[in-house]
């Protein structure tokens, strides 16, 4: 149901269920976040890229198997709310506390879960036609992968409550507005463009990113205080790393620094 692939320092996730435009199953959760874990102990990895295959990123919850009551949607209230726990919201909770930047390569619609799962990622970036829909009240569902919490923090409250209760379509353009896409390129360029932006990334060094990462997170869901604490601890930790000292030294010898997450 996933696909992985190393490139230089990044590992590509490939949702792997293109005739479903990659509904979300209990086999994708547990290869996606059984990947995530291993990418978040593999100090090789710097970022991490998650994308569709075929036409679409990912079109949310199986609606043939909402239909049938199986699988996923298998049983009454109580059972649901367990299934849910222990399955989608699984992704959510390994998402948010994975160190390594994550991207989103948004490759056509991003449905209900999907837009969600587009949303625990760090960046987004997409084509002309990537479109996002928080499309849960269209079918009598609320955001139950924790769509609430993550939409609005990329594009604020009011905007995430209105795609919330309306369920329509959000085009690239207007997602870029949004800030849902950081970019938008042409389809041909859309591989070579994430991966530009992944090296960016895995240029700088992996454990101030990491902690740059974390310290965001922080900083949103808590007060100055308490993102000042943890910044002071975290820049006392990277100010003794080595790949501090060799930026430094890289500076002054007019070269391109070579971390090695240390």
């Amino acid at each position: 149901m996933i696909k992985t692939e190393k490139k230089n320092h990044s590992l590509w996730i490939t949702l792997n269920n293109p005739s479903t435009s990659n509904s979300i199953n209990y086999e994708m959760i547990d290869q996606l976040v059984s990947g995530l874990d291993k990418a978040e102990r593999d100090s090789e990895i710097r970022t991490i890229i998650i994308t569709g295959e075929g036409k679409n990123f990912c079109s949310g919850g199986d609606l043939n198997q909402m239909q049938n009551k199986s699988e996923m949607f298998a049983g009454e209230s109580d059972e649901l709310r367990r299934r849910y726990e222990l399955g989608i919201q699984r992704i959510s909770r390994t998402m948010e506390s994975i160190s390594k930047p994550a991207i989103a390569m948004v490759n056509g619609a991003a449905a209900g879960a999907g837009c969600d799962l587009a949303c625990m990622c760090d960046i987004r970036i997409g084509t002309k036609s990537t479109k996002f829909l928080e499309s849960f009240a269209k079918i009598g569902l609320v955001p139950g992968d924790g769509g609430t919490f993550f939409l609005q923090r990329v594009i604020g409250y009011a905007r995430a409550m209105e795609m919330t209760l309306t369920g329509r379509v959000v085009a690239a353009e207007e997602a870029f507005q949004f800030g849902l896409l950081n970019k938008i390129c042409e389809e041909s360029e859309l591989v070579a463009e994430t991966q530009k932006y992944a090296d960016l990334i895995s240029a700088n060094a992996p454990v101030a990113v990491q902690m740059a990462k974390k310290a965001m997170k922080i900083s949103y869901l808590h007060d100055l205080h308490t993102s000042l604490d943890v910044l002071s601890a975290y820049q006392g930790i990277s100010q003794r790393t080595s790949d501090h000292f060799e930026a430094l030294k890289a500076v002054s010898e007019k070269r391109t620094p070579q971390f090695k997450g240390r």
